[in-house]
């Protein structure tokens, strides 16, 4: 034990030593004993072999954080850390996932999905038969008409609410899916089986499935960013969680206000060189006790962390500085305006991540849960996300990164035709499961096509109907994953996004042409 200290002590003042004119520290920066190992059968942790030494240097966090910074000769090191870059299991038509998340269930009927049946119908009383989900079971039901006019927009004539003034410009690049159907009518749950894929939480989020399938294109910055509002979404940060995966995947959520991240850069006085002396004297002493306990992943994955906030000290004020953009650029996201700044500058955040290889990056926005007075709830939202997203659209497509990048727009669920048991003018819609719009652009989708419909009020999917499993199967299918082979040993079992397999919607995809073998 006293050796055990005295090694420690000696350490820290090897952190805190001054650097000499040559750039080293004045004692040995490995310490007296070197790097210890917890494999050697005739060493110990503080005594290690030759072999071990110079095994354990170059399996030390402080190596692999330097070699990042050295270009090609990186990438062998970087192969063995758990974000390194990897191929899927099968060509992909998208590298990159941009994940617009509608929290609140967005109206089909009053966005992409018209029913002309409704204005006929306008607060006709009437009675649900059968158990169809909701989250109103019981009361009077009123059919309720839109309160926006529809048009067709681009050579493909695509629906939209006339709301939609600038995503119109951008109708050709969209591929519309109206078959999609879940589980729940209760927002948490709803949300953990868009985003998880299971109903109860726990389960990793897509971005993480996706970042561990597929590493990220840079070790800098990391792979799966989210971008949430002021109040996390219903379900909190479950919604972006590693779940049963290592820690590293998980995602990492930025400040909705002000600067993204907050003391990104050391301290006053607090040189680089300081900083990574002390970080490789903790991981140090993290790899003795991990040593220890080599069950226990998340002491790994914190070790990961703080080297990975090191790398991003350099890399992320210029992914996150959006003054280094052209005036141009940011008046096309809406930035500077009161309706659209917020989400505008998230879109073109994420735009900047994927030019820096972010892997997934989902942006929350809500809440749509218009329950009441739609015209006024679903107006205003609108308004706050339609430039910013038909900015993005165009952005990534002039600088040529639209083909190898995956957007998605959703929420939980749909909305029912009818206003529940409210009465008068304010006029709203409930929950429903049975029908939605989610869309995608990008990325290997087949632009300019509506996939699917809902009956002719919108209570219910009726052609190209498809579980959110088969979904989530197709996005992981256009980013070169098999759903069937990315898979997870947990509590017994090998565990997967869609919880017991899927299938591919072939008519929301253009082919898988092999773009990134």
């Amino acid at each position: 034990m006293k050796a055990g200290r005295r090694q420690i002590k000696a350490e820290i003042e090897t952190a805190n030593a001054e650097p000499t004119t040559n750039g080293t520290a004045n004692i040995s920066p490995c310490g007296p004993s070197g790097i210890p190992s917890a494999f050697c059968p005739r060493h110990s942790a503080f005594n290690p072999c030759r072999r071990h030494f110079f095994g354990g240097l170059g399996a030390s966090l402080g190596s692999i954080a330097f070699a990042s910074l050295l270009a090609d000769d990186a990438r062998a090191e970087a192969k063995d850390t758990p974000l390194a870059p990897r191929g899927g299991h099968l060509p992909a038509t998208a590298k990159n996932c941009i994940f617009l998340m509608m929290e609140g269930g967005p109206s089909h009927i009053d966005t992409f999905d018209p029913k002309p049946a409704l204005a006929k119908l306008h607060l006709q009383e009437f009675v649900r038969e059968g158990k169809q989900k909701s989250a109103m079971e019981s009361g009077k039901r009123y059919y309720v008409r839109s309160p926006f006019k529809f048009r067709r927009h681009g050579e493909s004539g695509a629906d939209m609410a006339e709301n939609w003034t600038h995503l119109a410009a951008v109708a050709d690049e969209i591929c519309f899916f109206r078959g999609c159907q879940v589980d729940s009518v209760n927002h948490p749950t709803a949300m953990y089986q868009m985003n998880c894929g299971n109903r109860f939480g726990g389960d990793p989020g897509i971005g993480a499935w996706v970042t561990y399938g597929l590493g990220s294109m840079n070790q800098n910055l990391p792979g799966f960013v989210v971008l949430p509002e002021v109040s996390y979404p219903q379900g909190g940060s479950a919604n972006w969680s590693n779940g049963f995966l290592p820690a590293c995947f998980q995602g990492t959520p930025l400040r909705p206000g002000g600067s993204p991240i907050l003391d990104l850069q050391p301290p006053v006085g607090v040189t680089v060189e300081q900083q990574r002396r002390n970080l490789d004297l903790l991981a140090r002493m993290n790899q003795r006790h991990a040593a220890q306990h080599p069950d226990q992943e998340d002491l790994s994955a914190r070790m990961l962390s703080y080297e990975l906030a090191f790398r991003m000290q350099t890399e992320v004020p210029g992914a996150i500085d959006l003054s280094s953009e052209d005036e141009k650029t940011r008046s096309m996201y809406g930035i500077g305006s009161a309706a659209t700044d917020a989400f505008g500058r998230k879109c073109l955040l994420a735009r900047k991540m994927v030019e820096k290889g972010v892997r997934f990056i989902q942006l929350y926005n809500g809440t749509w849960d218009s329950h009441d007075y739609i015209e006024r709830a679903h107006g205003n939202l609108v308004r706050g996300v339609d430039q910013p997203i038909a900015a993005l659209i165009s952005d990534l497509k002039q600088r040529g990164l639209l083909e190898s990048t995956l957007i998605v727009w959703c929420g939980e669920f749909g909305r029912t035709p009818d206003n529940g048991v409210r009465g008068g003018t304010a006029y709203g819609r409930d929950h429903n499961p049975n029908a939605m719009t989610i869309w995608l652009a990008g990325g290997g989708c087949k632009a300019g096509h509506t996939i699917g419909a809902t009956d002719e009020t919108g209570m219910t999917a009726v052609e190209d109907v498809h579980h959110v499993r088969d979904f989530h199967v197709t996005l992981l299918r256009l980013l070169g994953l098999d759903d069937n082979k990315l898979n997870y040993y947990h509590a017994g079992r090998f565990k997967q996004l869609s919880q017991f397999g899927g299938n591919v919607i072939e008519s929301l995809v253009t082919g898988l042409a092999p773009l990134f073998p």
